[in-house]
This record gives structure tokens, C-alpha cells and sequence, in this order.
């Protein structure tokens, strides 16, 4: 992926949520990646802290990964 054509479609408070959501995203045929500020993993209050862990995608995904991630009774209103 070219940093450039990067987009957050979510951010989560934990890691383990953008794992979730990133696998979930790769199912789908949308690649995606995870960026957090944790000083190199040393220090994970950092991304608690601040914007949390985001999950970004290119740019011409976005509107397939926001449906995807978006929760099944969300989809149906």
C-alpha cells in the first residue's frame, strides 16, 4: 500500500478490536493495515491516550469497508 492513498476508516481503543476489524477486512478482499503511536510497542498508553488504534485502507476502499464494519443492526435502520 502507497502511504499516500491512505485512509482511517475506524479507530478502536484496543488492539485487539483493529485486529478484529482488520481480519475481518482482509476476509472481505480489502486490504488494511494498523497504525498506533506506542513508542515501537514499548509503551501502549500511548495509543489509549491519543487517537487510539486506526485501521486505514486505500482510498478507493473506503466506502466497502465502512460497510463491512458496520454492525449488522446498524445495516437493517
Amino acid at each position: 500500500m502507497r502511504h499516500s492513498d491512505l485512509v482511517v476508516v475506524q479507530a478502536f481503543g484496543t488492539q485487539a478490536e483493529a485486529d478484529i476489524a482488520k481480519s475481518v477486512l482482509e476476509s472481505a478482499g480489502i486490504d488494511a493495515m494498523i497504525q498506533a503511536d506506542r513508542a515501537g510497542g514499548m509503551r501502549d498508553h500511548l495509543a489509549w491516550s491519543g487517537s487510539g488504534f486506526r485501521v486505514l485502507v486505500r482510498e478507493e476502499d473506503v466506502a466497502a469497508a465502512r460497510d463491512v464494519l458496520q454492525a449488522p443492526n446498524e445495516a437493517s435502520t
